[in-house]
């Protein structure tokens, strides 16, 4: 997720790490390089001017330049600003006001608007909300059909009314199925088109006077940058909304889109899609991404992962030994046999300091289901001294692990020079920095 910013401001970071002191002209370059980064990333370029503005009139200030460690004070002013641009603070789905409280779906047709709404209904359901989803595009071709395909993957309840009824009559319909019922939530899934236009918004606008919304969820497409900004600042002229989600992130690779929106309709992000299954939405923490962006990883997102999905022991047995850098490759082996319930292998790394989701760490690997199983075999092919004490592995040592794993010497090599980066990073000042920052501690008690 945002791999190409990521690299690219984590290469300055460094530039100025490599320096004594921060001066106005290494600072200069410094401050080109991050607007070159942004502009490439496709974000707004008035945003990246103010952006700009703000770093340099922080950066060269009294503070950092009397401060001991500039570069770190340039570090938390960079995060900060990265923060203030994604929007600051976590905004939440609130508790229903009124029975039943609805959420209007809106956006262009094509931005992954049924699919997030199957998605909102398992979050809200996990939450321990009862949802209703329902369909209002009277337009496309078998969209009811489609959410009700939705609606039976995440195991809710989806609302159909005739084909040939119009929306003002679906509308009282279905408020009084969901009161009659007991439903708490409504999940309405609105019309799109491929581009803004008046009689969608007019559509739009009596569909929200007609079912008095909760919240207005703009959904866009994260891979389209400025024309998915663009058309959520449209929307929010037109309509009025109260929040975005980002579909797509785990494969937009610039960040255009999440670094402008807020920018440019004011409005928080609320969720981000980060894949095709149907618990791939995430809340949206803007500092956790901005410490990402800046290679710092999301340590606290990965262990509130693994508190939800495995047991609460384990969880804190593997927190706690990578706190204390005793992470051996027996650890390693079993939370690969994990990791599909926690996420890509590529996921979680990027989670880690420094590794940025591009998994630098294993020098290569397969990052998919296939390569998880043969890391595993590897590493169950070691002795129970060899996965504890690594450093014994010497040439004929890795040539028998080879034959029992029936992988390849190199592939072997991979793995223990991976395993020793992790390692590496683990025992880093950073490292253990990030996890008191997110007071790692008081999370698994």
């Amino acid at each position: 997720m945002l791999d190409n910013l990521s690299g690219r401001l984590t290469k300055v970071m460094r530039y100025l790490k490599g320096e004594a002191t921060v001066t106005e002209d290494n600072m200069k370059q410094a401050l080109r390089e991050i607007r070159l980064s942004l502009l490439e990333a496709d974000v707004n370029y008035l945003v990246v001017k103010e952006f700009i503005a703000n770093l340099r009139e922080q950066a060269l200030g009294r503070d950092v330049r009397e401060s001991l460690t500039p570069y770190q004070q340039v570090i938390k002013i960079v995060q900060a600003e990265l923060t203030r641009l994604l929007g600051d603070k976590q905004r939440e789905i609130g508790r229903v006001q009124r029975k039943p409280g609805v959420i209007m779906l809106v956006g262009l047709q094509g931005t992954g608007k049924t699919t997030t709404a199957g998605k909102l209904a398992r979050w809200l359901k996990h939450r321990g909300e009862s949802v209703l989803l329902s369909s209002l595009d009277p337009k496309r071709l078998a969209a009811a059909d489609q959410l009700a395909t939705v609606a039976a993957e995440v195991d809710a309840p989806c609302y159909r009314s005739p084909g040939d009824m119009p929306l003002e009559k679906q509308v009282p319909n279905l408020l009084r199925e969901a009161r009659e019922t007991g439903y708490e939530r409504i999940i309405a899934d609105t019309a799109g088109r491929l581009h803004v236009d008046d009689e969608l918004m007019a559509e739009l606008l009596a569909l929200k006077k007609a079912l008095n919304p909760e919240e207005i969820l703009f959904v866009g497409d994260a891979l389209t940058g400025q024309d998915a900004v663009e058309s959520a600042r449209r929307f929010n002229e037109a309509v009025g909304i109260s929040g975005i989600i980002l579909t797509k992130m785990d494969a937009d690779a610039r960040g255009g889109a999440a670094l402008s929106m807020v920018s440019a309709t004011g409005k928080p992000i609320v969720f981000i899609g980060t894949g095709e299954k149907p618990d791939d939405l995430q809340p949206f923490h803007p500092d956790r991404l901005a410490a990402q962006i800046l290679g710092m990883g999301d340590v606290l997102s990965l262990i509130e992962r693994a508190e939800e999905e495995l047991d609460q022991r384990e969880a804190e047995r593997v927190a706690r030994r990578m706190m204390r850098n005793e992470f051996t490759l027996d650890d390693f082996a079993l939370q690969l046999e994990q990791m599909t319930r926690l996420g890509s292998l590529k996921d979680i790394l990027g989670m880690l300091p420094q590794m940025g989701g591009k998994s630098v760490s294993l020098q290569g690997a397969e990052i998919n289901e296939r390569g998880i199983a043969h890391m595993i075999a590897i590493i169950r092919s070691m002795t129970p001294e060899e996965r504890s004490r690594p450093k014994l592995i010497n040439g004929r040592r890795r040539l028998r692990i080879s034959r029992g794993s029936g992988r390849s010497v190199q592939e072997v090599n991979r793995l223990l020079k991976g395993y020793q980066e992790m390692r590496k990073t683990m025992g880093k000042p950073m490292f253990r920095r990030m996890m008191k920052r997110f007071d790692i501690s008081n999370k698994m008690r």
